[in-house]
This record gives C-alpha cells, structure tokens and sequence, in this order.
C-alpha cells in the first residue's frame, strides 16, 4: 500500500532478511573482517553473535553473495534444536549424500568421502549453522568432531557459527572447552549507533527508487532511534509502520510527533495492562491473556475517614476506625471473588461471561 502511495518499486523495511538491502554499519564492516579473516584461514570455527534482528542472517547472505561458488560449497542450516543424527543427515544433503538409511557410523564415513570429493574437484566446504544457541551440547560436539576431517594436513571442512548473545556465555562453559580453542575468530554485532540511522533509512529507501518522498526530521529520526535501540529489524518495524501511517493520512514528513504516535500505536498492540491488575491481585496464577472486550472490575474505593464524622458520632474514633476497616476488608473479598471469576471464565474459554452484578453491589 504506501510503496505506491510513495511512488516505490518495493518495501523497504521488509522484516525479511534481503542481501540486497546491506548496509555497511561500523559493527557490520568489522564483523566482515572477521569472516573474510576466517576464510583465508581455512579451518577452525568463527562465531558471530548479536541481539534478534541485529543483521546476523543479513550479513552471511551477504559474505555468501560476495565469495565464488565455483571454489566453495556452502552448507546452510538453521539449528531448531537439533539432535547429533539430525544434524549429521542436513549436513549428507548439503554434500548430495542420502542419508535416510545410514547409521550413524556411516554417515560420518560418508560425509567424509563426500568432503574429499569436494577437495578434489577443487572446492572447500563451509558449514553455516544460524541459530546456534539452540544447538544441544551434543551437537556442537559432533560438529567438533567434524572438523577434524583432513586431507594431506588441510581441513576439509570450516564452520561458521551464527547466534543470540547467550552463546557467547555458552561456550565459556567448561564442557566447551575444547570447541572454544577451535574458534579463530569471534565477533558480536552491535547495535546501530545514533548517527547512523538516518543513513541506513535513505539507503534502504534509495534500494527501491526514493526520491525524496517521504522524508524523516531529526526529530523522527531520534524517536526511531530511542525506541528502536539501534536494532536494524525494529528500525525496519517502526518505519514500515511509519509509512503505512503516512500513506492512510496523506503525510510526507515525518517529525517526532508522528513517529511518536506510531510509537504508541505499536506499544498498544501488547496486551497486559489490563491484565496486570489480575496478576497483582493472584501472584500464584499465570491467567490467560484476556480477550478484547473483556470488563476490568473497578479497583476499590478506600473510604475517607474524616474527623468530623468521628466527633458527630460521639468521638469513638476507634470504634469508626474499625467499622471501616471492615468495610475495607469486605469490599476487598469481593473484589477478589469478582477476579476470581473472570479469570476462571478467560482460562477456560467457554459459556457466557459470568454474572457479577451482584458481586460488584457490595463494592460500592
């Protein structure tokens, strides 16, 4: 919708990672170093890690558009917890072995006949595991394990390994011990600093035909940058946003006032405020997110003790203290019964909303 409004030939912060949008950050350009370092070396583990939507999956596919696929055969994988045989079958398909009957011997034996065929015709082969805190301690031990194929002294086989900043933390433990003196490189993607968040926005726009429409204030621009903490993908999610407003409104700049209005109608598309007050009044109990249209009971009105009253009713304080405390205490257990039956009819899903009218009488 707004790529025509704004007279685009196509999304420019599409969530999807796309090579074709690279943009050469300082913390990208270093992280590049590293894998072209790691490529000449030929051998070992090169470990990149970064927040969700820092650009990890964008930067291999960028190094991977950039190298010759005539003289490497890239193995890729997207880790979802894999155990040791899973891993071992993805990695026979990347080498065009059918693995659907091998034990688990005879995979490893072909994929070693499958790296010295590569070596011969004149490729090395480069596994690249994203996701790779998902990975059990048994598979990144199996993928130890394999890179110690060799051939006349060269290792048949190096490993890219891509993750949340949790691994990092992973492979400081002591069972990784071995793994960790294997890894040649290591590098964690940063976010965007402030001043490039503005370049990044008119590079991605001038990637599908920008012409000056739309355009961002310095204002808007840091609003962007505040709530998106330099993460390229909320970047992405915000500005996508961002247009699609200004496309419904008929806006071309963008200022800090809306931007800042997207802003709040994106932190309203998270559910909860509402649904804290259960959580306060039940600690114990996770309830289920409550359905639009769902009334909240309102909270209780603490009576006002006023001296006054006290005086006019003989000057027994203490005795008016008490009659309102119990009122408080009463008001409170029906307050919590009201609670109780809301989220036991959001838990379960079924019948009609309870009746609490009687219920809500004795609050008030």
């Amino acid at each position: 919708m707004y790529d025509d409004h704004y007279g685009l030939s196509g999304r420019p912060f599409q969530l999807t990672p796309d090579p074709n949008f690279w943009f050469d950050t300082a913390t990208h350009r270093k992280a590049m170093a590293y894998l072209g370092y790691g490529l000449s070396q030929g051998e070992g583990f090169v470990v990149i890690t970064g927040d969700p939507g820092a650009g990890k999956t964008t930067l291999m596919g960028h190094l991977l558009a950039e190298i010759d696929s005539e003289r490497l055969n890239v193995i890729k994988i997207v880790s979802a917890q894999l155990e040791p045989d899973e891993l071992l079958r993805l990695v026979c398909a990347g080498l065009q072995v059918d693995a659907s009957e091998l034990s688990k011997a005879t995979m490893l034996a072909a994929i070693e006949r499958g790296l010295h065929t590569m070596a011969r015709n004149g490729k090395r082969t480069l596994l690249v595991v994203d996701e790779a805190q998902a990975l059990p301690f048994e598979s990144l031990e199996e993928l130890r394990m394999l890179s110690n194929f060799q051939a006349g002294g060269y290792p048949l086989l190096q490993i890219f390994l891509l993750g949340q900043p949790e691994f990092r933390l992973t492979l400081h433990e002591t069972q990784f011990e071995q793994l960790r003196q294997r890894v040649i490189a290591m590098h964690h993607l940063a976010p965007m600093d402030a001043d490039e968040v503005e370049p990044y926005l008119i590079h991605r726009l001038s990637c599908v035909g920008w012409r000056g429409r739309p355009r961002f204030t310095n204002d808007g621009i840091e609003a962007i940058y505040r709530w998106s903490g330099g993460i390229p993908r909320r970047v992405n999610q915000l500005a996508s946003r961002v247009l699609l407003f200004g496309a419904v409104e008929q806006i071309d700049s963008f200022g800090g006032h809306e931007v800042g209005a997207v802003i709040a109608d994106l932190d309203n598309d998270t559910p909860g405020r509402a649904h804290s007050r259960i959580a306060e009044a039940f600690p114990n109990r996770t309830p289920a997110p409550m359905p639009m249209g769902t009334p909240v009971p309102p909270e209780p009105v603490q009576p006002r003790r006023r001296k006054t009253d006290a005086v006019a009713e003989g000057g027994d304080v203490e005795q008016r203290v008490a009659q309102l405390e119990a009122q408080v205490r009463q008001q409170d257990e029906a307050l919590r019964r009201v609670l109780a039956l809301l989220v036991d009819w959001v838990e379960n899903g079924e019948g009609e909303r309870p009746d609490i009218s009687a219920l809500r009488r004795t609050t008030v």
